[in-house]
C-alpha cells in the first residue's frame, strides 16, 4: 500500500495553514496610537501654528519693536544683567508657550472624549491598559507642546526694532533639551490632572484662576532673581511650575543673566514631572472606568 502525504503548505485534513496574524503588544498599540495622534497634528497643523505663535509673536512685537521705536527705548531686564527686554522674552514666552501648549492640548480634547462624545470608551477598548492610555495621551501632548516651543523660537529672536536685539547663547545642549523635553512632559501630565477634575461646565476658571496667574507670575517677562525686592511674593512663585521651566530655559539660553541654580530647577521639573504623571494615571483610570 502506498501512503501519500499531503502537499506542502497543507493541513493533514487538506485545508491550508491558518495565516499567521500579528498580535500585538503593548509597544505596538502604543506606536500605533501615537502615529495617529501625529497624524491629526499634520492635518491641523495650521491652525496649531496660528495658535501657538499667536500671543507671543504679539508680546515680541508690542515689547521688541513697537516700543522702541517709539521712544520706550531699551528696556532694563532686571537681575542686574543690564541685557534688553528681548533677551528677557526669549526664554520665558518658550516655557510659556509649551506650558500653555502643553496644557491646552490635553484638556480640550479629553473633555470631549470624557464628557461630550465619550469617545474615550472606544480608546478603552484598545489593548493597553488604562494607565498606560494615560501615559500615551501625556507623551502625544508633550510632544505637541515640545513642538510649539520650537515654533516660538524664530519669533522671539528675530522679531525686535534696531539695537534691541536678544543675546542669546545656548552654554549647555543637554540642559536645553532636558529642559524642554521635561517641561513639555510636565505641562500635559498637569493638563491631564486638570483635565479629569474639572467639570467642563467651568472650564472658564481654568483660564482664569490656573492659566492666567500662571502666565502673569511665571517669571516670563523678569528672572525670579529680579524679585528679590518682592521677596512675600518671590517665595509665593515657586509654587508655580512655569517659573522652573522658564528658569531652566534661561540658565540654557541667556547664562549671563541670573537664574536658579541647575539643582533646583532641574530637580522641581524631575519631582514635578514624576508626581503629575502619577496623579494623571490615578484619576484618568478612574474617570474612564467609572
Amino acid at each position: 500500500m502506498t501512503t501519500i502525504s499531503p502537499a506542502a503548505g497543507t493541513s493533514a485534513a487538506g485545508r491550508p495553514p491558518a495565516p499567521h496574524v500579528p498580535r500585538p503588544t503593548l509597544a505596538r498599540t502604543f506606536l500605533a496610537m501615537m502615529a495617529r495622534e501625529l497624524r491629526v497634528l499634520r492635518k491641523n497643523f495650521v491652525s496649531t501654528f496660528v495658535r501657538v505663535l499667536m500671543q507671543p509673536l504679539m508680546f515680541v512685537f508690542v515689547f521688541a519693536y513697537v516700543l522702541p521705536k517709539i521712544g520706550g527705548g531699551a528696556m532694563a531686564a532686571g537681575g542686574g544683567s543690564g541685557a534688553t527686554f528681548a533677551t528677557v522674552l526669549v526664554p520665558g514666552l518658550v516655557g510659556s508657550s509649551i506650558v500653555m501648549q502643553g496644557v491646552m492640548a490635553v484638556v480640550f480634547p479629553l473633555m470631549m472624549e470624557l464628557n461630550w462624545q465619550r469617545s474615550i470608551t472606544d480608546r478603552a477598548l484598545a489593548p493597553l491598559p488604562v494607565p498606560l492610555l494615560a501615559v500615551q495621551k501625556i507623551a502625544a501632548a508633550g510632544l505637541q507642546a515640545l513642538i510649539g516651543g520650537l515654533l516660538v523660537f524664530p519669533a522671539v529672536l528675530f522679531i525686535h526694532a534696531d539695537g534691541q536685539a536678544p543675546s542669546v547663547h545656548v552654554d549647555n545642549w543637554p540642559v536645553l533639551v532636558l529642559v524642554l523635553v521635561l517641561g513639555s512632559l510636565m505641562a500635559s501630565a498637569g493638563g491631564l490632572l486638570l483635565g479629569t477634575l474639572i467639570d467642563p461646565q467651568k472650564v472658564q476658571v481654568l483660564f482664569a484662576l490656573v492659566l492666567m496667574p500662571m502666565s502673569m507670575l511665571g517669571c516670563v517677562y523678569y528672572p525670579w532673581a529680579a524679585l528679590d525686592h518682592v521677596r512675600w511674593l518671590q517665595i509665593v512663585t515657586l509654587l508655580n511650575p512655569m517659573v522652573y521651566v522658564n528658569e531652566g530655559l534661561r540658565a540654557a539660553l541667556t547664562p549671563q543673566m541670573d537664574h536658579m541654580s541647575f539643582w533646583a530647577y532641574m530637580g522641581v521639573l524631575v519631582v514635578s514631572t514624576a508626581l503629575l504623571t502619577w496623579s494623571a494615571t490615578r484619576t484618568f483610570t478612574k474617570r474612564v472606568l467609572t
